[in-house]
């Protein structure tokens, strides 16, 4: 047996024969054509090189760089762009597409550094020309792109110079600030004078506690002799000395006199007795006001405002007031030494935290030195740099320069070789047309072999549970009759009954008794698949029933000799139902049973989805040992999943020449989504391309005298004309 892409080109080669065919003989004439044509004139081709320049005595330092940067750019892309080829081309006055078709070599490192520049034309002189002026222009072109750099460089670095001198002045100007605050430090540090104004702090300090405990002492001493504080002095002898407290005084101790005397006489309620002490009352708050005014409420003195002690204290002798004197001047120096002493205290604490820091400060100002001394640097070396790079953009100089002037080489085109020609146009029209063949099959995707079919489903874990050969009529040689095995001779019956067993033994739990058959497209044989499977059941001895259950196509039951029942057409719902008994006997076959369609029908969903097939299949489930199911395919309707529910399972059918791959995986997805909802038991390969060998009949082995073979190829339309003689008898016998 051939390979299955053998198979599967020469059925392409059939359908597709005229569309290899035209390619073929368009790849051979126009071979032809240009056998024929005329040989293209001669050409001239101009070539010369360009020698690559050595570096001049540089001046800069800059110059050698960019030389050497310009080497390493001349590539033949750079040397033969856009702008040197229409440049060239305007001058010149050609296309510059001919100008772009000159070719450049640029030599390797380890090569002689000549760049070889060739140029071809119709003409001589203007290819002359054409290469003359690309050189040109490729030199002009390598000292452009020399002095761009440098410009660039320049323009670059005095864009720069600006900021890097701000920033210079910038630091500058901080180090100017620092000195400025804090340089006196420093000098006070080199001096001496800081340390010396630590220790003459010190020393102020130790004077100034040595008086403070003098004062202290001498403070103390006075105020036990006066028995009054240094406050309470203060505010006696401003008493003291002030007259009028000391009139108020003098008359309070006169009406005090007074009164005591008219005491011994008088009772206190006694309106004079009365009268003294409003007098005394009076004059005490005069008193206690001309001493607030004296020494003021909120002061020191707060506590003496009262009369007795205002009295008592306002009545210092003048030797009391004296020591008095002292003891306010005492206190007057003991404040003062302490205010010197929180002085040097701040001029200690100042001097040391200058001391302290010093070193913090001189680590900061060699930072900022520094950083100044960077900036300065940076600023030198971009001015030094600007000025070589100046230097450098006078002494540019280009990396090419001509060698040799331009060479003219004669080129002549031999006439084309007939022979060669002929031969390769037929060669690439055969790859030619085989390819268009083999792409139009592959882009319509069909299967077009039985291997095909079966990868299709195995490839969407559908297990191919036989392979049934291609039947065919031999009266009519019409491999799409609709063709039944009636005769228990027929050697179709084997493979049916072959994929019955399959089925069988394809149940999990128990061998499928209700299987619907159904395929993915049109016109891939469920039906035929149908018949015939059952027939193999009834022969195999099983009560078998064929439901067509497809009622959006016409019955087939004429394949088994039955006619269509008128009545069905007329009630086809009740058509189904199982107590009209619509079931009917096939003549020929034992044990095989029919239920037919009554469609198409328009309203094929509410017959599938009603109770009354429901019940006829459950009916048939308990009377019969087999039951199939002729079913729409899946591309057309959803009547089979429906009707899938109330099987054991579902069978799917393919065909070479008919079966769509993509067909297959959508629906297999489809059936995949469904998840449980759905059991496929298998798929069934239908119109295989098998060899069948048939036994003769007596009148062939007169004629022949050897057994005829008929071989079934999908798509084949002729055959063996042996066969002509017995076709009738062969279709009778074996169908």
């Amino acid at each position: 047996m051939a390979p299955s892409i053998v198979k599967r080109y020469a059925i392409a080669f059939n359908q597709y024969k005229v569309v290899g065919f035209a390619a073929f003989a368009f790849c051979v004439a126009g071979a032809g054509l240009l056998s024929l044509s005329e040989p293209p004139p001669p050409s001239y081709k101009a070539s010369s090189a360009l020698a690559s320049n050595a570096p001049a005595i540089p001046l800069s330092t800059t110059g050698p760089t960019i030389h050497e940067q310009g080497k390493a750019a001349l590539t033949a892309e750079f040397l033969v762009d856009q702008q040197v080829v229409e440049s060239v081309a305007a001058q010149v006055g050609v296309d510059p597409r001919l100008v772009k078709a000159v070719s450049v070599r640029v030599p390797a490192p380890e090569e002689p550094q000549f760049y070889y520049v060739a140029y071809k034309d119709s003409t001589p002189e203007r290819a002359e020309t054409v290469l003359r002026l690309l050189m040109e222009a490729m030199v002009a072109k390598s000292l452009a792109f020399n002095q761009s750099r440098l410009d660039g460089m320049i323009e670059a670095m005095e864009e720069r110079m600006p900021e890097v001198q701000g920033e210079l002045e910038a630091a500058e100007e901080k180090l100017v600030q620092f000195d400025r605050v804090e340089g006196a430090i420093f000098l006070e540090a080199e001096t001496g004078s800081l340390q010396g104004e630590v220790v003459g702090a010190q020393t102020s300090q130790r004077a100034a506690r040595q008086k403070i405990e003098v004062l202290t002492s001498s403070i103390a001493a006075l105020e036990r002799q006066l028995g009054l504080s240094a406050e309470e002095a203060y505010t006696s002898g401003a008493l003291s000395q002030d007259p009028i407290v000391g009139s108020i005084r003098s008359q309070i101790s006169q009406i005090e006199t007074q009164q005591a005397l008219q005491a011994e006489t008088l009772r206190p309620e006694h309106p004079q007795m009365r009268a003294f002490q409003k007098q005394i009352a009076g004059l005490e708050g005069l008193l206690e006001n001309r001493a607030a005014e004296i020494i003021g409420g909120g002061g020191v003195g707060a506590p003496l405002l009262n009369s007795d002690r205002i009295r008592v204290s306002s009545a210092l002798d003048p030797l009391r007031q004296e020591m008095a004197g002292r003891l306010i001047g005492l206190n007057l120096d003991l404040e003062n030494t302490r205010r010197e002493l929180e002085i040097a205290q701040r001029s200690e604490q100042d001097a040391m935290r200058k001391f302290i820091n010093l070193p913090d400060l001189q680590l900061e100002r060699e930072r900022i030195a520094r950083e100044l001394a960077i900036k300065k640097g940076f600023y030198d070396q971009l001015q030094a740099q600007l000025i070589d790079a100046r230097a450098a953009r006078n002494e540019t100089t280009s990396n090419l320069s001509i060698a040799q002037a331009p060479e003219i080489e004669e080129t002549i085109t031999p006439p084309p070789n007939v022979i060669l020609l002929i031969l390769g146009g037929t060669i690439v029209g055969l790859g030619v047309g085989g390819a268009a063949i083999f792409l139009l099959s592959a882009l319509e995707g069909r299967c077009y072999t039985m291997e095909e079919v079966s990868k299709a489903f195995t490839n969407r874990d559908i297990p191919v549970l036989g392979t049934i050969p291609q039947l065919i009529d031999f009266e009519t040689y019409d491999d799409e009759a609709m063709l039944t095995i009636v005769n228990p001779e027929s050697p179709y019956l084997d493979y049916y009954e072959r994929l019955r067993s399959n089925i069988v033994r394809s149940g999990e739990k128990a061998p499928p008794k209700v299987v619907a058959i159904t395929s993915c497209g049109a016109q891939e044989g469920k039906t035929i698949t149908t018949y015939n499977l059952a027939i193999a059941a009834a022969r195999a001895g099983k009560r078998t029933l064929i439901i067509e259950a497809d009622l959006r196509s016409p019955s087939q039951i004429a394949a088994l000799g039955l006619s269509i029942n008128p009545e069905s057409l007329l009630e086809p719902l009740r058509h189904y139902d199982p107590v009209r008994n619509n079931m009917r006997l096939v003549p020929g076959v034992e044990n095989l049973y029919v239920i037919s369609t009554p469609g198409p029908q328009p309203q094929a969903v509410a017959i599938v989805e009603s109770s009354e097939l429901q019940n006829l299949i459950e009916t048939a489930r308990a009377r019969f040992d087999f039951i199939v199911i002729d079913t729409p395919s899946l591309s057309r309707c959803n009547d089979t999943l429906t009707i899938e529910a109330l099987t054991d399972g579902l069978i799917l059918v393919g065909r070479p020449g008919f079966t769509q791959t993509s067909l297959v995986a959508e629906q297999a997805a489809a059936i995949e989504e469904a998840g449980e909802k759905l059991t496929v038991l298998g798929s069934v390969v239908n119109g295989a391309e098998i060899t069948i060998e048939l036994p003769p009949l007596p009148e062939e082995e007169e004629l022949l005298g050897e057994a005829a073979e008929v071989t079934a190829h999908v798509g084949e339309d002729e055959y063996s004309s042996e066969l002509e003689l017995s076709a009738p008898d062969r279709r009778d016998q074996y169908l």
